[in-house]
């Protein structure tokens, strides 16, 4: 499943929400690295954290989602959040180097003998970023975003509060 959406539109909380109702055993895989010198970078962590039930085990993992997804059983549920701060992980690898690892990223997901709850943020719905980096970052989620949505079995997008099931209201394009 793929939930994607703005900031701050309620998708971690809708994923979230979906890992409790799911019954499983939960695995929360966070892509975020801490840092102690940006306060306002850690209480974001830890609203994340106070959100999630304790008996949740979480997994701190900026850069290897693919060898987590690889080691996933079936009776759990992995959570990984977020899509989006996973790749600003890899903002620094040239393309070849970001391209291998996507490749083996997208390669593992259908493996996965869990199921499986990606967060990813949306970008691109304004201005083209002025700078390099910013457009690269644009360009790898959006591209990202677009290839794994064809093999999850359920899109949302979360937006304005509301969650909507992309799977019910939309058409997907042409492969």
């Amino acid at each position: 499943m793929l939930i994607t959406g703005p900031a701050r539109s309620g998708k971690s909380e809708w994923a979230e929400n979906l890992a409790m109702q799911s019954g499983k055993s939960v695995v929360y895989v966070a892509t975020a690295t801490e840092d102690p010198e940006d306060q306002e970078w850690q209480e974001r962590i830890e609203k994340h954290k106070q959100r999630r039930p304790q008996e949740w085990e979480t997994i701190s993992a900026p850069l290897e989602l693919a060898a987590i997804l690889s080691q996933t059983q079936p009776h759990t549920l992995i959570l990984i959040d977020s899509l989006g701060t996973w790749i600003a992980n890899f903002l620094e690898s040239d393309d070849l180097e970001w391209e291998e690892t996507l490749e083996n990223f997208l390669k593992t997901v259908p493996l996965a003998q869990a199921d499986l709850i990606f967060v990813a943020e949306e970008t691109g719905w304004g201005l083209v970023p002025a700078y390099p980096i910013g457009r690269k970052f644009r360009d790898r989620l959006g591209n990202l975003v677009r290839r794994l949505s064809t093999i999850c079995d359920t899109v949302y997008l979360v937006t304005g509060g509301y969650a909507l099931n992309l799977n019910v209201l939309g058409v997907p394009l042409p492969r």
